[in-house]
């Protein structure tokens, strides 16, 4: 990804595990991206966060530190996830044990999948699929868009957004 540019980000939890089924993991999702943005490090310009994967439509204003502001999210949330995980679940937390020389568990699988938005039409058509994926047949997390807590897409139906967290494309594209 490169700064400047505007993503379709979706990062998906290791082997599609429904860890963010939990709230106290979606918050960790939600402080990570509030974090990002009141450091002026991203847009987010859309969002979802399903069971066991999030989709962002995300503009990347400057590195954090050395790294891209996607490494210093997935990076954070891991390690939230793993102390959440010690102090409430310990047997779940084995579940995502590695055998690697720089860290002992792993949360997010490595392949996270971006795709620069270069188009309106192609913004739009993200944008929809991000706030219809918890209206899916295998998820049916609420009865519309605007329904699922975390989504954007109250944001874009009347301007509530209730994180605060999504800002209008139109303001960044």
């Amino acid at each position: 990804m490169d700064i400047g540019q505007v993503f379709f980000w979706t990062a998906t939890i290791n082997e599609w595990k429904h860890l963010i089924s939990d709230d106290a993991c979606k918050r960790i999702i939600i402080d990570s991206l509030r974090y990002l943005k009141e450091q002026k490090l991203i847009h987010l310009l859309a969002y979802v966060i399903m069971p066991n994967h999030i989709h962002l439509i995300w503009k990347l204003n400057d590195y954090n530190g050395k790294e891209l502001p996607s490494a210093s999210f997935t990076k954070f949330t891991g390690h939230q996830f793993q102390k959440h995980l010690r102090n409430t679940h310990p047997a779940l937390l084995e579940e995502y044990a590695v055998d690697f020389p720089n860290k002992h568990y792993e949360f997010w699988q490595r392949d996270s999948k971006s795709m620069h938005l270069y188009t309106t039409n192609m913004l739009l058509q993200k944008l929809n699929y991000i706030h219809n994926n918890p209206l899916q047949k295998h998820w049916k997390l609420s009865a519309t868009p605007e329904e699922y807590l975390y989504s954007s897409a109250k944001f874009y139906a009347d301007g509530k957004d209730w994180f605060d967290l999504a800002e209008r494309y139109e303001d960044h594209f």
